[in-house]
C-alpha cells in the first residue's frame, strides 16, 4: 500500500508554469504506476498524465500534451508534474494517484489517491 501527498499548487498568471511533487510512502513506491488527475468544480476528475514503474512509459492527457511533464524519482518515492503555458483552463484540483499497473485515463480504476493541491492560473 502506499499513501500520497501532494504539494507544490498555488496561483500563477497564465502562461506560468508551476511543479506539482507528490511524496509517496511505502517501500513498494517503484512498483506502482503513478499519475496525476484533476477535478476543476462540478466537471468529472479528468485524466492528466501517468508514468509506469520504471519512468519508460509516459502517458498524457490530450489537453495537456506538449506542455506538462511527468517525472519520478523512485530513490526519493516522489513523483513530479511540470507544468508549463499554464491556462486557465488549467485551474482544478490536482490529485496525484497511484496503483500497481496503468490503469487508462478513468480514474475510477486507480486505487490510491493523495488529498489533492488547487491549482490556479489567472487570465
Amino acid at each position: 500500500q502506499v499513501q500520497l501527498v501532494e504539494s507544490g499548487g498555488g496561483l500563477v498568471q497564465a502562461g506560468g508554469s508551476l511543479r506539482l511533487s507528490c511524496a509517496a510512502s511505502g517501500r513498494t513506491f517503484s512498483r506502482y504506476t503513478m499519475g496525476w488527475f484533476r477535478q476543476a468544480p462540478g466537471k468529472e476528475r479528468e485524466f492528466v498524465a501517468a508514468i509506469s514503474w520504471s519512468g519508460i512509459s509516459t502517458y498524457y492527457g490530450d489537453s495537456v500534451k506538449g506542455r506538462f511533464t511527468i517525472s519520478r524519482d523512485n530513490a526519493k518515492n516522489t513523483v513530479t508534474l511540470q507544468m508549463n503555458s499554464l491556462k486557465p483552463e488549467d485551474t482544478a484540483v490536482y490529485y496525484c494517484a497511484g496503483d500497481v499497473a496503468y490503469r487508462g485515463s478513468y480514474y475510477r480504476l486507480w486505487n490510491y489517491w493523495g488529498q489533492g493541491t488547487q491549482v490556479t492560473v489567472s487570465s
